[in-house]
Parts: structure tokens; C-alpha cells; sequence
């Protein structure tokens, strides 16, 4: 009797640690039924079908234990969305792209991925965008400093609201000034922009022996994930009961996230972007 509840109790363990995994593709599912039917276009039903199948996947693998699960994650999203929907399909999926389809009042496209993915999706995964689907860090991702050699640089973080209000001015200016051609400017400012990203990029991950140095300094769209994220329903929570103070879980989390404490006002909580490395090297399973 003892030995079969234990079967049961272990058995029930295993399939729980896919709930996560279940929970967002229902949430995507539900999102692309809802917009397929609101704006009565088959794309964002498949769309949003096959971003939320690549998460979810990704996150039943790193359940079953595949330690490169985030990474197929986020070049199956990440190139999806970079040559696909920005080249092949000339949609400017950074942050001017947004400005200029607000302007011309179009809520499609990079307005829609905007609000589910890094104004309201925070609310539910955080800054889960950063981690599993942004097409510049699958790149910076892949360079040699992982684990951040040095600790955060103070004051650098303002950078990123500068880069913010430029986007915005920038296409403000050009529909002030009555620019013609502005889809072709918009296609061309989305391959210049990413160029630019890689290079800043890749130069400031090893000029400060830290991959995540462009999310942390400039990348502007963390202006829109910040402030959602301090609320976002999946997190890493730590049982500060358990935890030893080895330091480790700090040691490799490539956001310099105060991940040994359960507060949301731990230092960079916003910062996260659910990697699960500080959970993957606490040696007492405080973090979960």
C-alpha cells in the first residue's frame, strides 16, 4: 500500500512540472483564437499557435531536463519573427515600428506583438520576452561570458530611456516633416537597427565580459517591460528557509537578479528573464 502511494505521489511530481508548460500554450492559444476571430485574419491564429507551441515545448524540455531547452526556444522564435516577419514580410518588429504604426493608426502587426509580448504579457511571464524570443540576445546569448564578470555598472541603466525617447523622436520627425516612402524607410531602419544592435551588442559583452550588457544599458524596449513585470504572475520565488547563502544562484544569473531573496523588490527583480540558471545551480532546491 505504502509503495503504490508512493508511485502515485511521484507520478503526480512528474506530470506537474509540465504545468507550466500546458498553462502557456493555453494562454497563447487562447490569445490567437481571440485575435483571429476579433480581427478575422487566419495569421495571428498561426502566429501566436506557433510561438506558443515553441514555449511550451521549450519548457516541457527543460522540465524533462534537456539543459539547451532556452536555446531552441529562442531561435525557433527568434529567427521566426526576425527573418520572417521582418524580412520576408517587411514588418519593422523594433521599437520604431511600433511608434510608426501608433502613428498611421493601425493596430496590427508590430502594435499587437507589442501589447502581448512586452506591455501587457509581463503581467504573466515577466520578462520572459528577453529570455526566450529576442532575436538580438539568441545572438549575444551565444558569446563567451554567460556568467557576468563584474557586477552591474551604476547609472549606465539610463541609457536605455535615451535610446527610448530617440525611437520615438525619430519617427515623429519624419512624419513632422512629411516624409515620403515611409514603409521603405521603416524596412531599412529595421535591417540598419539590428545591424546596429549585434555590433553594440557584441562589442559591450566582451568590453564588459557580459553577454546581457546591451539588455541591462540599452536596449529600449525594457522601458515597456520594466514596469509590468514587477506584477508578473510566473517568477522565481525562493524559499529563503532553505537557502544556505552560497551565493551560487547569484553568481550565474546573467541579469544580476537577487535571486536568494522572495521579494519583489529585490534588487533587479524586473530584471528577470526566467533563464532558470540560479535554479538550475542552487545545490539545496531553494528556488522553484
Amino acid at each position: 500500500m505504502k509503495k503504490t502511494k508512493e508511485k502515485t505521489e511521484k507520478k503526480e511530481r512528474g506530470i506537474s512540472k509540465y504545468i507550466p508548460a500546458a498553462v502557456m500554450f493555453v494562454i497563447f492559444e487562447a490569445v490567437a483564437v481571440t485575435l483571429w476571430q476579433t480581427l478575422d485574419n487566419l495569421f495571428y491564429l498561426l502566429n501566436f499557435s506557433y510561438i506558443g507551441t515553441c514555449i511550451a515545448i521549450g519548457l516541457a524540455l527543460f522540465a524533462g531536463g534537456w539543459k539547451h531547452a532556452r536555446r531552441f526556444v529562442q531561435f525557433a522564435v527568434g529567427s521566426y519573427m526576425l527573418v520572417y516577419l521582418g524580412i520576408i514580410s517587411n514588418e519593422n518588429m523594433q521599437i520604431e515600428g511600433f511608434w510608426y504604426y501608433l502613428f498611421i493608426g493601425v493596430f496590427e502587426a508590430a502594435t499587437i506583438h507589442y501589447a502581448v509580448a512586452k506591455i501587457f504579457g509581463p503581467l504573466i511571464f515577466g520578462r520572459g520576452w528577453c529570455g526566450y524570443a529576442c532575436w538580438t540576445a539568441m545572438i549575444l546569448d551565444l558569446l563567451p561570458y554567460k556568467q557576468p564578470q563584474k557586477p552591474r555598472k551604476k547609472g549606465l541603466g539610463v541609457i536605455r530611456y535615451i535610446m527610448f525617447a530617440l525611437s520615438f523622436g525619430l519617427v515623429a520627425a519624419l512624419f513632422l516633416y512629411h516624409v515620403g516612402n515611409l514603409e521603405r524607410i521603416m524596412f531599412w531602419l529595421f535591417l540598419g537597427g539590428n545591424a546596429l544592435y549585434y555590433l553594440i551588442g557584441i562589442i559591450l559583452a566582451f568590453a564588459f565580459k557580459d553577454n546581457r550588457a546591451f539588455c541591462k544599458y540599452i536596449c529600449p524596449i525594457t522601458v515597456f517591460l520594466k514596469p509590468m513585470s514587477y506584477f508578473s504572475l510566473f517568477r522565481i520565488h525562493c524559499d529563503e528557509s532553505k537557502c544556505v547563502g552560497c551565493g551560487k544562484c547569484l553568481k550565474v544569473c546573467p541579469m544580476n537578479v537577487e535571486c536568494n531573496k522572495e521579494s519583489r523588490k529585490r534588487a533587479n527583480a524586473t530584471e528577470c528573464i526566467l533563464c532558470f540558471e540560479c535554479k538550475k545551480a542552487c545545490p539545496v532546491k531553494a528556488l522553484k
